[in-house]
Order: structure tokens, then C-alpha cells, then sequence
């Protein structure tokens, strides 16, 4: 077998000015980098795209509009169960008929979730619920206004 003796390693040995190349000018000048920036990515460095970055062209995905995309800022029942007497502390919650009336719109919320417990009567008024979370609710003696829905409870 052929001995390659033209390896790029052979070029590259001790710290010369140039290198092995040789004093005329080879892998010198400004000519040996092939254009600026993206120069040559459909031309002469085609080959380095299709083998480093082969999504370099091309339109890729959809990108959604952010305003049909609702952001769920989501809370526990059990969480709710603890936050509400600092609620009523800082005003952000009141009392009504021996219950606890929350509005979770108004504090940022957009769904009241299910995990946790709940013993006290509350009356939430949240956008949207799950059933576990508003079947807990009921048995601790409390109910879940869901504006704009049908037989609104």
C-alpha cells in the first residue's frame, strides 16, 4: 500500500511562520477563506453545509401567533386551602355566609386543578375547573363559579 506522505499532520509540524506551506503565499492571504460570513454556503462550501448544518436552508415548523396561545397559570386545590388566610389577610379574598369567597382571575389564575385536600366551605370563582377539583370543593360544603358557562353553579 501507498504511503500517504501528503497529510495535512506533515504540514503542521513545529512552530514555523509558515507552517510547511511553503514562502510563496499558500494558505496565506485572505483568498485561501473562501468569502465572508455565509459566502459560498450554495456554491463552494456546499459540501461543509450538507455534512455540519444540514437545516442551514429551508423554511422549518410553524411558528404560532402568541395571541391565540393561552398561557394556563394553573393552582391546587390543596395549594388554595393554604394560601387562603394570607388571602384574607392581604385583603385579596373575603367572607361571605360563613365562606371564604376567592376570585382566582382577579389574582392571576386561570384553572383550579385537583391535587391536594380542602376542608373549609370556599366559594371560587376561577375560568376554568376540573371535575376532581370542583367535586372536592363541593364535598368540603363550597361551590365553583365558572363564569360564562351554562347553568353557571
Amino acid at each position: 500500500m501507498v504511503v500517504r506522505r501528503r497529510r495535512k499532520s506533515r504540514h503542521l509540524r513545529g512552530r514555523t511562520r509558515t507552517m510547511g506551506w511553503g514562502r510563496i503565499g499558500q494558505h496565506r492571504g485572505s483568498g485561501s477563506r473562501g468569502g465572508f460570513g455565509a459566502a459560498g454556503m450554495h456554491k463552494h462550501m456546499w459540501t461543509w453545509v450538507v455534512k455540519y448544518a444540514p437545516t442551514w436552508f429551508g423554511k422549518h415548523g410553524f411558528n404560532r401567533p402568541l395571541t391565540y396561545e393561552v398561557k394556563i397559570n394553573a393552582i391546587n386545590v390543596g395549594e388554595l386551602s393554604e394560601k387562603l388566610d394570607a388571602w384574607l389577610r392581604e385583603g385579596k379574598a373575603r367572607e361571605e355566609e360563613g365562606r371564604i369567597v376567592v376570585d382566582l382571575a382577579s389574582l392571576g389564575y386561570n384553572k383550579l386543578l385537583g391535587r391536594g385536600k380542602i376542608t373549609r366551605p370556599v366559594k371560587v370563582i376561577v375560568p376554568a375547573a376540573t371535575e376532581s377539583a370542583v367535586r372536592k370543593i363541593r364535598e368540603a360544603g363550597g361551590e365553583v363559579a365558572v363564569p360564562g358557562e351554562e347553568g353557571e353553579e
